[in-house]
């Protein structure tokens, strides 16, 4: 039986581990740098700011300090005899639960148990795909505009579709006028997204105009997010995540005016986590956050409508993406997919490795080339 985490223990993993926000040294000294000037003019500093520099400074005070690696060290050791890591948790993938229940919520990707959406979001979203056409800068239609691609989400998001622009930069067969851009970025969790104006939506909008390409030529989204040191039991933070997932779509609505579909995906694999960063049963667990959201779209749910004829639109069409998260070794039954150890970060068991991001981006690029919404626009004509 899987064992609930403890409460004083995450505590004192906080200034550990920084939901993966602390990974590039000079990025995160100047991240640092700019906050605290900014606290210094008198400027308003955001929680997640102030918890993000306190995290920062703690541990720039810690390194070279041994009794604090002694301390840390034991504190990981500590988390993995209570949380040890394993290559199956028993838990059954979504696609394979059918019209069964997990802790009373019915499986299946869509309602009813099923892994396909019903008829009538499939031929909305095929409408709005057959929309989708390359766009000038103003996000005026152009047979020498771009169809831009951006991801959202965290640090796997951001390794992930690395590796999926490394392989589709190989494949002639997609769409010359399509451009990836990977707005995803480390330690930025789905908590941060849902915030409009975090530095998160800033940098987004760097990294198109490095790319060539402007916010009216976003038209498709890939969305895979989750939130850090989740320690409540199901569904808590489950619907947390769903809450954060849907502002973070209405976000995207906002931001980006002629994006038109965003694909949803959850987390992969944490049963190899060596820390509480999104361990088991939390990584299956956001699996219902997206189920739910795009649930709540196909009920008619005004926060996420898409369909101005049904009033104010929020949000754009959503469906899920390649679903991620298969048992260990144990895999699935509808297409073996398994996750072994050396898919994930020997140093965390919770990113994954050059496999596991090829796996990713193989998957991703699998689904964007099958699935009929994408057919219209992803690959060449």
């Amino acid at each position: 039986m899987l064992l609930r985490r403890s409460h004083s223990l995450l505590l004192a993993f906080l200034c550990l581990f920084s939901a993966a926000a602390l990974q590039d040294p000079q990025a995160d000294a100047r991240k640092f740098a700019e906050i605290k000037a900014r606290f210094e003019r008198g400027e308003p500093i955001s929680r997640e700011e102030r918890e993000w520099a306190q995290r920062y400074r703690q541990q720039q005070q810690q390194r070279g300090n041994p009794a604090a690696e002694a301390a840390q060290k034991k504190l990981i050791e500590e988390f993995v005899r209570r949380n040890p890591p394993r290559e199956s948790t028993g838990l059954v993938a979504l696609t394979d639960l059918d019209k069964h229940r997990y802790q009373g919520e019915e499986g299946g990707l869509y309602p009813g148990g099923r892994n396909t959406p019903p008829p009538a979001h499939l031929k909305a979203g095929l409408a709005l795909a057959r929309q989708i056409a390359p766009l000038d800068a103003e996000g005026r239609s152009s047979p020498n505009g771009k169809i831009v691609l951006l991801s959202i989400g965290m640090s796997n998001t951001t390794q992930e579709f690395q590796a999926f622009q490394a392989l589709a930069a190989a494949d002639p067969s997609l769409n010359p006028r399509l451009t990836l851009v990977d707005g995803a970025q480390g330690g930025q969790t789905a908590h941060i997204t849902a915030d409009p104006k975090a530095k998160f939506w800033e940098v987004v909008a760097e990294r198109l105009r490095n790319a060539g390409v402007t916010g009216r030529q976003v038209q498709v989204a890939w969305v895979k997010q989750a939130n850090a040191r989740p320690t409540e039991p199901f569904p808590i933070e489950a619907k947390r995540l769903q809450a954060d997932l849907i502002r973070t779509l209405q976000n995207l609505h906002d931001k980006f005016p002629n994006l038109k579909i965003a694909y949803l995906s959850s987390r992969i694999y944490g049963g190899y986590a060596l820390t509480p960063l999104n361990p088991e049963p939390h990584a299956y667990e956001s699996g219902f956050a997206v189920k739910w959201v795009i649930a709540g779209q196909i009920s008619g749910s005004p926060e996420l409508n898409y369909d101005p004829a049904k009033g104010p639109v929020r949000s754009p069409w959503v469906a899920w993406g390649p679903y991620l998260w298969a048992d260990g070794i144990q895999g699935r039954k509808i297409d073996k997919l398994v996750w072994t150890r050396n898919d994930l970060a020997e140093r965390d068991g919770t990113h994954p490795s050059e496999s596991g991001r090829r796996k990713v981006a193989q998957l991703l690029m699998d689904f964007l080339k099958t699935d009929p919404t994408s057919k219209p626009w992803f690959p060449a004509r």
